[in-house]
């Protein structure tokens, strides 16, 4: 096999694992202008860019993405580090797909499916959405900071870790560090860019 094929087969697995991180099975809203950052309690429709890093096991993988999530579903767009496209994600209540940058299709019923017909097991892309915003649903265990802003939470399986840009206790965090509990899978987020969409542009 070339060198090549093998590069693409890998960034292909780190594209399927991505993809049941991101993905819910919902409806993606339209396109709309964001506006400025809310206060981390507030934030429910969003979008952001921002960087990933993923380790699995020896392998390793980094990139950029582009997230929006409204109430009726998300969209994910995957470039690489200089900024190729490599993957669209969308989810619908048909279920979960990923789009390749040379037209391969990838889907399953909802994002776990997907993730355990890949990976051999499932990932939690139900939870990310708020770990994302900081929000300690159905932790196990966490910490918070001295603004009261969540540093650290188990939730399951996976060991959840933040940081933030200033001392602004209202701030969503702008890198997460999710590890699975036992090793073998490790997801790094860099939020560059917070937007809030409008309530009104959230639904389908």
């Amino acid at each position: 096999m070339s060198f090549s094929r093998t590069c693409m087969r890998l960034m292909r697995a780190a594209l399927l694992m991505l993809s049941a991180i991101f993905v819910t099975a919902c409806a993606v809203a339209p396109p709309s202008p964001p506006i400025d950052v809310p206060a981390r309690a507030t934030l429910s429709a969003f979008s952001l860019e921002g960087r990933f890093s993923l380790r699995n096991e020896d392998r390793s993988y980094a990139g950029r993405l582009s997230w929006r999530h409204a109430s009726g579903g998300d969209q994910v767009l995957l470039s690489s580090p200089l900024g190729q496209g490599l993957a669209e994600i969308v989810s619908d209540a048909n279920g979960a797909r990923l789009t390749t940058s040379d037209g391969k299709v990838y889907a399953a019923l909802d994002a776990e499916t997907l993730t355990r017909d890949v990976l051999g097991y499932p990932l939690p892309l139900a939870q990310l959405t708020d770990w994302v915003r900081g929000r300690l649903r159905d932790a196990d265990e966490s910490a918070s900071d001295s603004f009261g802003r969540p540093l650290s939470q188990r939730a399951a399986l996976w060991r959840i870790e933040y940081g933030y840009e200033n001392d602004d206790p209202a701030a969503p965090p702008n890198r997460i560090f999710a590890e699975r509990v036992g090793g073998g899978l490790e997801l790094r987020l860099r939020i560059d860019e917070w937007s809030r969409i409008p309530s009104e542009a959230s639904n389908p």
